[in-house]
């Protein structure tokens, strides 16, 4: 008659005196190599795979809104170009499930996560990097100075100090223009300003022209203080002349955007607006060109494929990291862009903080 092991009844003493040798074994020096069995084996049962269903189907989720982001439709709400507007902050949600996949012990939610881990970094994982060279032949910023900023003065000074060669404002107001033309006219001795938006050059410029990125005044003004007045025009082109020939430069501040608990994500006048500014280019003769901005939109948004069709970012081909612009407390997202053609991206970065709700940003390219 064969004798059982009283704590596992039915069981083989010899099996059990078996497993109490494999668990001495495993002391020690083989500890390591024991969790990793443990682990095998675990993985071969059925419970982990049953477990977490719903993290699983998150996690399945998100990789296929991140892979499939261009699908999402427009038309209600404009929820495509709101997702593509925060795309890369959805990459924040994958240590969230993994965290709960680890805890609910859930071997399918954390083989799910892998579609959006690799979803992310074939989207993003460029960025991550310092792509940025030594060199180049001019330096471009631009920035949004802000209709209430407070100091325009320290603004101008800060900036000026940066050493831009070429340097794009946008949002100036009529009642600060002369100050930013009083205290820039000693580093910049060209310069040009169409309604709100103006370029600062210490190389000659000339064939300058108004661009019309389709804004009106009404929405723009809601948002305003009632003491500022803003003009009509929003837009400009000209031409700065280089030692190695002449550069198009375009400078932009795009519609701005409201996000409306009911209708959604309102682009209506920043779309016109891109649109036009795409045309333009478009039709610009000179090979060379350089557009400074505020757009109110990161690259990613579909909005812009007009842009991007037709310019590289040089942030993306030659930054280092994102290069959040909006807002200063706490940037979350690149409104503020340079892009480029014909021209090549050596470096680019965010200048630090003046009295502005944006940053500044710079480049320097080469030919």
């Amino acid at each position: 008659m064969t004798r059982t092991a009283p704590s596992a009844p039915g069981r083989p003493v010899a099996d059990a005196d078996a497993d109490a040798d494999a668990e001495r074994r495993d002391t020690g020096d083989g500890t390591w190599h024991a969790g990793v069995r443990r682990a095998i084996r675990a993985g071969f049962r059925p419970e982990p795979w049953k477990r977490g269903p719903v993290l699983a189907a998150l996690a399945s989720l998100l990789g296929l809104l991140l892979l499939l982001h261009a699908r999402i439709p427009n038309r209600i709400g404009n929820a495509g170009s709101l997702v593509e507007t925060f795309l890369p902050w959805f990459g924040l949600f994958v240590p969230v499930l993994l965290t709960g996949a680890l805890l609910r012990r859930s071997a399918s939610a954390v083989v799910a996560l892998l579609l959006p881990v690799v979803a992310w970094l074939s989207l993003f994982g460029g960025l991550l990097g310092d792509k940025s060279r030594p060199g180049g032949d001019l330096t471009v910023a631009g920035h949004n100075v802000g209709a209430d900023n407070p100091d325009p003065a320290g603004t101008a000074r800060d900036l000026a100090a940066s050493g831009a060669d070429v340097l794009a404002l946008e949002e100036i107001t009529a009642e600060a223009r002369d100050t930013y033309e009083k205290v820039l006219a000693k580093t910049y001795p060209h310069h040009t300003v169409r309604g709100t938006v103006g370029l600062w050059s210490k190389l000659p410029l000339s064939d300058t022209r108004p661009v019309d990125v389709k804004m009106d005044q009404g929405p723009l003004a809601a948002t305003k203080p009632a003491d500022v007045k803003m003009a009509y025009n929003r837009g400009l082109r000209t031409t700065v002349a280089t030692d190695r020939g002449p550069l198009a430069v375009y400078v932009a501040h795009l519609g701005s955007v409201r996000v409306n608990p009911r209708a959604g994500l309102s682009t209506g006048q920043r779309d016109a607006g891109a649109q036009a500014l795409g045309r333009a280019i478009a039709a610009e003769p000179n090979e060379r060109v350089v557009l400074l901005g505020d757009l109110n939109g990161t690259m990613d948004d579909r909005a812009f494929d007009g842009i991007t069709s037709q310019l590289r970012s040089a942030q993306e081909t030659a930054g280092d990291g994102f290069g959040l612009s909006w807002p200063t407390a706490f940037p979350v997202a690149r409104i503020d862009h340079i892009l480029v053609r014909g021209v090549e991206p050596r470096s680019s970065w965010v200048l630090p903080a003046t009295g502005s709700d944006h940053l500044p940003v710079a480049a320097g390219i080469s030919w």
